[in-house]
Formats: structure tokens, sequence, C-alpha cells
């Protein structure tokens, strides 16, 4: 059996990006995870004990998104390390991080990172 615990769309204000205006002005961003993780045991007792905890992992995602940083990668990495660091037991995680309207010279209302492992 495959279980997944997952968040869509975290809208996050943060200091993101490469030029010194992004890191000054800030923008939105939307972080989507799923995470991998056996939580049949929670199915069968109604325990929060059996699962992963979406505030838990809500909480990992805001502190490393208030760190501001140039690139949505090193953010993105630093978000799965932690997660796997704090929850061991997890056998995957899938991260997108989008930020809203990115300053390339083009229309867009996206870019962004996906990061998949497995464990």
């Amino acid at each position: 059996m495959n279980t997944f615990v997952h968040l869509n769309k975290i809208k996050i204000f943060a200091r993101h990006g490469v030029l010194p205006q992004e890191q000054l002005t800030g923008a939105y961003f939307y972080v989507s995870l799923k995470i991998g993780y056996d939580f049949s045991k929670a199915m069968l007792t109604d325990n929060l004990e059996g699962t992963i905890s979406y505030a838990d992992i809500f909480e990992i995602v805001r502190l490393e998104m208030a760190v501001p940083s140039k690139l949505l990668e090193h953010v993105g990495g630093r978000i799965a390390n932690r997660i796997k660091n704090e929850f061991p037991q997890i056998t995957s995680i899938e991260l997108t991080i989008d930020k809203e309207n990115p300053p390339m010279g083009a229309e867009c209302l996206a870019a962004g990172i996906d990061i998949k492992i497995e464990y």
C-alpha cells in the first residue's frame, strides 16, 4: 500500500531571488508537498501518533521560506532535508515551489522548481 500526506499550494510571502530587488520587495510563493509515509496505523486507530501532522510540515515550510535565498533550488533542498531529518520514517518527498509573477521580462503566472526524492 502507498500512502501520502500532502499540502497543496501553501501561499507564503518570502524574499527569494537572484536580483537584490527581489530580496528587498519579496513576492508570493506557492509550496506543495506530497510525502510518502505508511500511515496505516492511523487508518485503524484515528490517532495522530500514527501519521505526520500537516501543522508540523507547514511549520518546517514556514521557517525555511523565511530565510532569504537566491535560488528556489536551495530553498527546496533545505525544506526536503529538514522534513527527512525530522521524520526519518518517510519514504519519499515531492516538493514544488512556484514564484508568482517572476521578474523575467515576460508575462508568466509563475515559475518554479520540482523536487522528487525516493528514500
